[in-house]
């Protein structure tokens, strides 16, 4: 599978409702940075059943 931004081989591959999208781990990045920048993510660890060790 490639990525779906450019040509590399994906390195990560998610699929909902039989559909499969792979990025590579730049664009996954990439991605990642979008969405931690985003004002939807504030409160969400709430939401979310998280276990973290430190």
């Amino acid at each position: 599978m490639h990525c779906h931004y450019c040509d590399r081989e994906a390195d990560i591959a998610v699929e909902k409702d039989g559909i499969k999208v792979g990025v590579c781990k730049s664009h996954f990045r990439e991605q990642m940075e979008d969405l931690a920048e985003g004002d939807w993510i504030e409160g969400i660890e709430e939401d979310l059943d998280i276990d973290r060790t430190e």
